[in-house]
């Protein structure tokens, strides 16, 4: 494919393009201005300065949104709010007639101590009545609304990886010690690096259009486009053009869910942009772990006559979820285009700065590639599976074909990137680069001591690697379906009649799997929303057995397969957060303790048959390695609660160590659900130094007991290694 597309020429002996409409993008329209923003300091003041002028319509349509955040830092006050929500309720306030609809993703429960909590009250019952918020649910189970767009009136816009949001804002020299990079609660986080792009004219319109439908499947809602008086343009102050009068693609992903077909032209356009690659790829990217974009890459390495590839990551993402899942699949790809690199390349780097806080990394987070200096995207679309097919994606790009302008700003466009990471000037970048002609000659002559790029190793945990599943259930590229889902868990051919007669112990087990399908594929969820089952714990508090009813509710929970971390936070919500803490520990010990015992009494045999491979390939770890992977498997998601410890009950297991492992692996997880809640609460109620100074205390007792906790574990890898 490769070489069919580097030789394809057109009949003026010029390259074929790479952007086509229908395949690799969705639309191709005119920009009168477009801009690189780099970091998040420019695109806040950018976005600030913009939606001040605008006059009829603003959309926000984000992954997240906190209201907090703070868009400016160091500069000169003005008559506007500097926090977020004031300011969209200070401009929507001020100019009669404007409209501001903020759409965000309706996010999973695994994500609520990263967000905002009372979203709707802060940004929609506390604000003027034309500043409209909603939280967008319309996607497949699992998947999420990642896309990245802001735009006013039609005539200006954003396009990126940055959410208005906290943990965003940052300037390009990424300060250790960056005192104005503190989120609202006042918690200094490590530096963060991306991209957005901000275009003017008929492309900002097409985006106007994807903003409103987006707003109307999530809402059932039609917005109308804004009317073109020919008003003075929003274009940011202080931001001058990259391009002027410039053809930018807008590529998308969009699942397939209800009547919506699938878009998958993100992946497409990664596919189609590597293929077409004569000299280098430049890659700047949160992840990587797609099989397509991996695929292709292998494919080029392979190639004698490929081009250099190199690529920027963050050396750790961020979170333990995302390092003991992404990081996983982002080790084995790597493994696999290393060992395809047998031209020598491939270069990849991750930024390092001295000095920074222990435990903080830069925080890679931008999604850019750029081919030849002559295709450069931007955007919100991860190099992971569910960027290609699973989660919503928008991209912009920009082709040059040939014309020397469009070269050059692309160039200047990477100068600017390596050179922030290598601490040097954009002009250094090119002189070097014009002297060696090879992107990772470049590189490799301009890493010195300091702040610079550092050669990515990707190593991670044997362990942990053992525990993470080949396919894609953390990283799914398309929506997964009920007969997936069954074959996940119950292989297909132990239900095929006449083969198998199923025992009593059989239909156990294959029950507790159909729930913890049915609670989450069936109208059973309905169930299991937290107003619902915060009603019912009011209901039943004075009751005088009410400790009964609690412990009874784990129990029965455990049994139904319901989501365990659901019922921990309801727990903390409605007692507060000592006694909540208190009961959900108990609580969830003694429904572990019963669902090991039911997996004990249906058999190893019975068990081993139904779980499937990836459920035996737990059980096989747990009985290896005993305590260590119960307390590995309680803090990664790889399957539900109670059929973990079915399985566990299953195995050669001691109870002695399910129960140590249980409560060692929980611990640390319940803890932080409790403070967090309950510091949440407060601060929210009456945000003084006293609260900050609880806060800080509470933690610094958790982090003793997780340094207790990591000392023992130490020890006992020792001795199971000795």
């Amino acid at each position: 494919m490769s070489a069919k597309k580097e030789d394809e020429k057109n009949k003026n002996g010029t390259k074929k393009p790479i952007l086509e409409s229908g395949r690799n993008c969705w639309r191709v329209e005119q920009a009168r201005r477009a801009a690189f923003l780099i970091d998040g300091a420019d695109y806040f003041k950018a976005f600030r300065s913009a939606v001040a002028e605008a006059r009829e319509s603003v959309f926000i349509i984000g992954w997240d949104i906190h209201s907090l955040c703070r868009l400016v830092r160091d500069e000169e006050p003005d008559e506007l709010p500097v926090e977020l929500g004031e300011f969209l309720n200070a401009v929507v306030s001020r100019r009669k007639g404007l409209r501001i609809y903020v759409l965000t993703w309706d996010f999973v429960m695994l994500f609520a101590f990263g967000r905002e909590w009372l979203p709707l009250y802060k940004l929609e019952w506390k604000t003027h009545r034309r500043l409209k918020f909603r939280m967008d649910a319309q996607h497949p189970l699992g998947s999420s609304h990642h896309q990245k767009v802001v735009v006013i009136d039609d005539e200006v816009a954003f396009c990126g990886g940055l959410d208005l949001t906290h943990h965003r804002w940052d300037t390009s020299e990424h300060r250790p010690d960056d005192p104005r990079r503190r989120d609202p609660l006042g918690e200094n986080y490590p530096p963060f690096h991306d991209v957005q792009m901000v275009v003017e004219g008929e492309i900002a319109s097409a985006l106007g259009d994807l903003a409103r439908d987006r707003w109307r499947w999530a809402t059932g809602k039609k917005i109308a486009s804004p009317k073109k008086k020919g008003e003075k343009s929003p274009w940011p102050q202080d931001v001058d053009p990259d391009f002027t009068d410039v053809p930018i693609a807008i590529s998308r992903t969009i699942p397939l869910f209800k009547t919506r077909e699938e878009v998958r032209e993100v992946q497409t356009l990664f596919e189609d942009a590597i293929a077409a690659a004569r000299r280098f790829i430049y890659i700047e990217n949160q992840y990587l772990s797609s099989f397509a974009v991996g695929d292709a890459l292998l494919n080029r390495l392979k190639d004698p006559k490929g081009p250099e590839i190199v690529i920027v990551l963050p050396n750790k993402t961020s979170g333990w979820l995302e390092q003991t899942t992404m990081d996983v699949l982002r080790a084995r790809l790597l493994k696999r285009l290393r060992e395809a690199d047998t031209h020598n390349r491939l270069a990849v780097y991750y930024p390092d700065i001295p000095g920074l806080t222990a435990g903080f990394e830069v925080n890679v987070h931008s999604k850019v590639m750029i081919v030849d200096d002559d295709l450069v995207r931007v955007g919100s679309a991860n190099i992971s599976n569910r960027s290609m097919g699973f989660d919503t994606e928008c991209d912009l790009a920009i082709e040059a074909q040939g014309e020397e302008q469009l070269n050059l700003a692309i160039g200047e466009f990477r100068n600017r990137l390596l050179a922030e990471h290598l601490d040097i000037e954009p002009e250094t970048v090119q002189e070097a680069f014009s002297r060696k002609g090879s992107l990772i000659a470049t590189v490799e002559s301009l890493r010195g001591e300091g702040r610079t790029l550092k050669v990515f190793d990707g190593h991670v945990d044997p362990e942990v690697d053992e525990l993470v599943p080949e396919d894609a259930i953390v990283d799914r590229e398309r929506p997964i379906t009920l007969d997936e889902m069954t074959e996940l868990f119950i292989p297909r051919e132990e239900f095929k009649a006449g083969k198998v007669k199923l025992s009593v112990s059989a239909l156990l087990m294959a029950g507790f799997i159909g729930l913890a399908i049915a609670w989450r594929w069936t109208p059973l969820n309905d169930w299991l929303q937290l107003e619902v089952l915060l009603d019912m714990f009011a209901s039943l508090k004075n009751n005088p057995i009410f400790p009964v009813w609690v412990i009874g509710g784990f129990l029965l929970g455990g049994i139904l397969v319901v989501p365990v971390t659901l019922l921990i936070v309801v727990t903390v919500l409605a007692l507060g957060p000592l006694e909540g803490f208190i009961y959900s520990l108990v609580g969830t010990l003694l429904s572990a303790s019963l669902t090991f015992s039911i997996g004990h009494f249906l058999g190893r045999d019975q068990v081993r048959r139904l779980a499937g491979k990836k459920l035996n390939k737990i059980s096989r770890q747990i009985a290896e390695r005993g305590v260590l992977s119960v307390i590995s498997i309680r803090m990664i998601p790889i399957a539900p609660f109670t059929i973990v410890n079915i399985v566990a009950g299953a195995s050669h297991l001691h109870f002695r160590d399910f129960a140590l492992g249980s409560f060692l692996g929980m611990l640390p997880g319940m803890l932080a659900t409790a403070i967090l809640i309950d510091q949440f609460g407060l601060t929210l109620r009456n945000p003084d130094f006293s609260r900050f100074s609880v806060l800080g205390i509470i933690l610094a007792a958790v982090g003793l007991v997780l340094w207790f906790i990591r000392r023992w574990l130490m020890r006992k890898t020792q001795a199971t290694q000795a």
